[in-house]
């Protein structure tokens, strides 16, 4: 940290020199004007962008035919949530087809990415989705109603030997897992780019606490998508009528608390996200005794009956999760 002492001007200006090597690698003239935003802590930040343009970031990732096809996909995905807003893909010599399919398939999985330019030996991924038009709490409530969806249509699969709805259900995690890493691409984009913050009129402080909100509820959609698995494992076997009852039971319980942990975070209302945390514990015993009945059948049935009761019981304890964050962040936004 730089330390500048403040001096008087003209008898009632107040002025601070600006470090001479921030000066020159910003590229700022005599009479340039720079950007003065306070912060929420006090702190006052000094930018030299004022025209509210995003900032601009090229990844380039080297591949060829020894490419690892699974490790290029995590890094396409890593480099979309890191907020790059071009990647580009460069072979030595003849792309590889399986590049390309791999390229296909990520732009339909990342949301807001078109291949904009495309040769023998590259590939120029260009990201067109402006981030201030998609807010963080509509994101979140379409993950939501996704997910409760799901874990609705994975019970009424595993009830009704249904397997073209738990193949339907394990299909539509997809489309969470694309939204929630839209929302974490906006939290790293108002990290790097104080201009956005301002835009979309989000605080750093509470971008984060949108992501962490959304990690809870991709979570909860890999369990209903788990209990959609356990269901196939179960279609051509008879599960008892009391323990299928029970079963729904806890997963109605268990999304009636996910509706409630999400209604609380909407409205930021401290008071229902601690009831609702109340609510975790008759979900635990009911999980407990679907778990006593099913070690009574056979391992082959119990093993996928057990996982879905634990995957229902996990639904409740994610939910309450976001509960806990809502108390945490609504606090501090009282001090």
């Amino acid at each position: 940290m730089e330390i500048r002492k403040v001096q008087i001007t003209g008898g009632s200006s107040y002025i601070v020199s600006l470090p001479k090597q921030w000066v020159k690698s910003m590229n700022i003239q005599k009479n340039d004007p720079i950007g003065l935003i306070v912060q929420p802590d006090g702190s006052l930040l000094v930018t030299p962008k004022i025209s509210g343009e995003s900032v601009h970031r090229v990844r380039v990732f080297e591949v060829g035919a020894t490419t690892d096809r699974t490790f290029l996909l995590r890094l396409l995905v890593g480099a979309y949530i890191a907020g790059f807003t071009t990647i580009r893909l460069e072979a030595k010599g003849r792309l590889p087809p399986f590049i390309r399919q791999l390229v296909r398939e990520f732009t339909q999985m990342a949301i807001g990415q078109e291949v904009i330019s495309e040769t023998n030996s590259s590939i120029t991924l260009k990201d067109l989705l402006n981030p201030a038009e998609m807010p963080f709490e509509n994101t979140i409530k379409r993950m939501h109603v996704l997910v409760r969806g799901m874990q609705q249509d994975a019970m009424a699969a595993l009830r009704g030997h249904d397997e073209a709805l738990a193949e339907d259900v394990i299909a539509r995690d997809t489309e969470v897992d694309r939204l929630h890493w839209l929302v974490a691409r906006q939290d790293n984009l108002i990290l790097i780019d104080t201009t956005l913050s301002r835009r979309m009129e989000i605080p750093v402080r509470q971008a984060a606490y949108y992501f962490q909100v959304s990690r809870i509820v991709e979570r909860i959609g890999d369990h209903a998508t788990r209990v959609a698995y356990n269901a196939l494992a179960l279609i051509n076997r008879e599960v008892d009528p009391e323990t299928l009852d029970l079963m729904d039971e806890a997963s109605t319980l268990a999304l009636d608390i996910f509706s409630r942990s999400m209604e609380a975070f909407h409205v930021g209302d401290i008071g229902r996200a601690n009831a609702t945390l109340q609510m975790v514990r008759d979900l635990e015993e009911k999980t407990r005794e679907i778990n006593a009945r099913v070690l009574q059948v056979e391992a082959v049935a119990a093993i996928p009956a057990g996982q879905i009761a634990d995957s229902i019981r996990r639904i409740g304890e994610y939910s309450g999760d976001i509960c806990e964050s809502v108390i945490n962040y609504v606090i501090g936004q009282e001090a």
